[in-house]
Formats: structure tokens, C-alpha cells, sequence
């Protein structure tokens, strides 16, 4: 039986993405697993890479790393890429699959010369771009690793066809396009009740996103409409200021988040999933993320601004409704616009749209790429 490593910076057990590779591939391959956090509950191996205290001083020192462009130094020095060389260093695997760019350098040399697929679940360069500090720190930092590293990989996967074309446009290296579907949910579309639709928006908690504009969204809605937030707290002071600003607004709620299995279930008794994303970096301009998938699998409507890649499968499945911009008036109009039938219908059509907007679809994908690259 072969050997498959997985290198990813981050929870795996968290990480849908990752964790739907680790499903996919156990039983069929002698599986390693090495990312953080506790094991996940697979048929695999698992090794915990350890991540250093990261104290003033030493951020203080790996960011003159950073601003000298001092660039191999810097990454071979983060305490999870040592941990990976200490533990893994001198095993042979068959292929290696690099979860984000970050990981890529260090798959690269675990593999020796045995294959290796990066799997960008963003466009690294850009991601916060947003962000000053991140621009001038970061930004250089995985450009660098993009134009030194993505040539070595024998192939590479994204997450959307934005972010690949630009992935070909800047470094000249194709990709093949995964999207972040989940495996098929054996569900029904839910009823809907005409004298109050519910709304629903899940994820984490990231100010970035700037969740706001889906609360301020619901002064613009008539008293059909409520709106559910089910957050995980990725940034707990964020999260309560979001909550403090829905006091006295009974049509809001914050509900507990559950377990990622749980997800399409948890949503299934509501009727719109509701994204109004602002593209204020580059990977929220072309998101294609889990929670629009999960929509679909939970047999909701969906509710989105004019997100170019969200938009091409909301229209071509017929799926919900398109805000013309990201103001939280534009998609309280369009909702607005909204009777129970056509809600219903866009619930059908999600139905209709769960199998090929599943895994069963991507992982046959990812399945056949990893057999020709072995």
C-alpha cells in the first residue's frame, strides 16, 4: 500500500478541506496526517506539529527577518516547520500533498523527489491585503514562496477559477479547480412558513468579513424576514461587539455553533443562507468558501452580493437572490422582492443542484489527479 503524507498549518480536525482529503484517501492509501491540534477522528496517521510561543520579542525579530527579505531564514526557522523536519525528515512517502503555500516548502523536502500537490485554499499572496502590516510583511513573503516553489510542485489545485487564473497570470503555474463542496447530505428541503422566512449566515467570526453589514441588512427587511448568526469565535472581542449591536432587535439571534459534521443538518430547518461579502482583499473578491456549498447541501436559498464566482453558480442553478451591490439596502430589496413560493422554489432548486455541487463531483477530481501523479 502506499504512503500518503498531508502537510497542513492548521486544526485538522477543524479544516474542512483538509479533512475531506483525509476522508477521500483513508483505506486506500497508508494516510500521515501532520498539522496542529488533537487527531482526527480517521483512519490515519497523525504527527502534531508544534507551534513556538510567539512573544513580542520574538515577533519583533522574525519581522526584521521579514523586512530584510531574509526569506528561507525566516521560514525555516518557524518552530511547526522544525517540528516537521524532526519528525517526518528521513520517512519515504509515495506523494505529499502541501495544504497552502505556507506548507509548501517544507512538503517539497519531506517528499524527496517523490511528488508533491499543492493545494492553495487561498491565493496566498493577496490574502490580507487589506491589512497594512500584512502587506508589508507577509504579502512579499509568500510571493516569494509562490515564484521559488509553485514550479517544483508536480501539480497544483485551488479553490475557484478566479484565484487559478490568477495563480497562471502571475507565476505561470496551472491548477486545477476543487471547489470547497462538501460530501452529498441526505436532506430535504424544509417548509416555509410565509409569515416568517429565516434567514441564516454560519461561520467564524472575522472582522475582516465585516459581518455588520448583514445586521444592518435587517433594518431595510419587512417583518417577514429574522436573521440567525451561528459563529465560531475566531475573534471573540469581535463577536460580542457584533452581539452588543443587536440588543433590542428581537429579529436577531446568535445561535450556538456546532460540530463541522453537523453543519448542513443545524442549518436545514432555516430557508435563506445569507452572504454579503465586502471584496475588500482579493480572495473575498473571487470567495467560493464552504458556507455557500453548505447552503446548497442544507437544501437552503441562498442570498449573496455580486460576487463574481458565487454569482455564476447561484444563477446557473437558479439557486437565490443577487444583490447589484454590497450595501446591506441592495440585498434587503432583493429579499424584500421575495414571496414563499419563490423561496420554496429556491429551496427545490438546491435539491436539485446537491449532487453536483457535492464532493462526489471534486473528490473524484482530486482522486484522479493524485493516481496519475503516483
Amino acid at each position: 500500500m502506499k504512503t500518503l503524507l498531508i502537510v497542513s498549518f492548521s486544526i485538522i480536525q477543524s479544516d474542512p478541506r483538509v479533512m475531506r482529503q483525509i476522508r477521500l484517501l483513508e483505506g486506500k492509501y497508508r494516510v500521515v496526517v501532520a498539522g496542529y491540534g488533537p487527531p482526527p477522528d480517521a483512519q490515519v496517521e497523525f504527527v502534531a506539529l508544534e507551534r513556538g510561543p510567539r512573544s513580542v520579542l520574538t515577533k519583533s525579530y522574525w519581522a526584521l527577518k521579514l523586512l530584510a527579505g531574509l526569506h528561507e531564514s525566516y521560514y525555516w526557522c518557524q518552530q511547526q516547520v522544525a517540528t516537521g523536519l524532526r519528525l517526518l525528515g528521513g520517512r519515504a512517502f509515495d506523494l505529499v500533498i502541501a495544504n497552502d503555500v505556507s506548507s509548501l516548502p517544507l512538503a517539497l523536502k519531506l517528499a524527496n523527489k517523490a511528488p508533491v500537490l499543492i493545494d492553495s485554499h487561498e491565493y496566498s499572496p493577496r490574502e490580507f491585503e487589506d491589512k497594512w502590516v500584512w502587506r508589508r510583511l507577509f504579502g512579499p513573503h509568500a510571493d516569494y514562496l509562490c515564484r521559488r516553489y509553485l514550479p517544483q510542485a508536480a501539480a497544483m489545485t485551488t479553490v475557484c477559477r478566479g484565484i487559478s487564473d490568477e495563480y497562471q497570470r502571475v507565476y505561470g503555474v496551472p491548477s486545477t479547480v476543487i471547489h470547497n463542496a462538501p460530501v452529498l447530505q441526505e436532506l430535504q428541503p424544509s417548509p416555509v412558513d410565509a409569515s416568517r422566512i429565516r434567514l441564516i449566515h454560519h461561520g467564524a467570526a472575522i472582522r475582516s468579513r465585516h459581518l455588520e453589514v448583514m445586521i444592518e441588512m435587517v433594518d431595510y427587511l419587512d417583518a417577514r424576514f429574522t436573521l440567525d448568526f451561528m459563529l465560531v469565535a475566531s475573534d471573540a472581542p469581535y463577536l460580542e461587539e457584533l452581539k452588543a449591536r443587536v440588543q433590542g432587535e428581537p429579529r436577531i439571534r446568535f445561535i450556538d455553533p456546532v460540530p463541522m459534521p453537523q453543519i448542513c443538518a443545524a442549518l436545514n430547518d432555516h430557508d435563506v443562507g445569507v452572504f454579503l461579502l465586502p471584496p475588500v482583499n482579493f480572495n473575498y473578491q473571487y470567495a467560493l468558501p464552504n458556507k455557500f456549498f453548505e447552503f446548497v447541501q442544507a437544501r437552503l436559498g441562498i442570498a449573496i452580493g455580486p460576487s463574481p464566482e458565487m454569482a455564476g453558480l447561484l444563477k446557473q442553478h437558479e439557486l437565490g437572490v443577487l444583490a447589484d451591490s454590497f450595501e446591506p439596502e441592495a440585498l434587503a430589496r432583493s429579499l424584500n422582492a421575495l414571496s414563499a413560493e419563490q423561496v420554496l422554489g429556491f429551496k427545490a432548486a438546491s435539491h436539485a443542484a446537491a449532487h453536483e455541487l457535492s464532493y462526489a463531483h471534486d473528490g473524484a477530481l482530486l482522486m484522479s489527479t493524485l493516481e496519475r501523479l503516483l
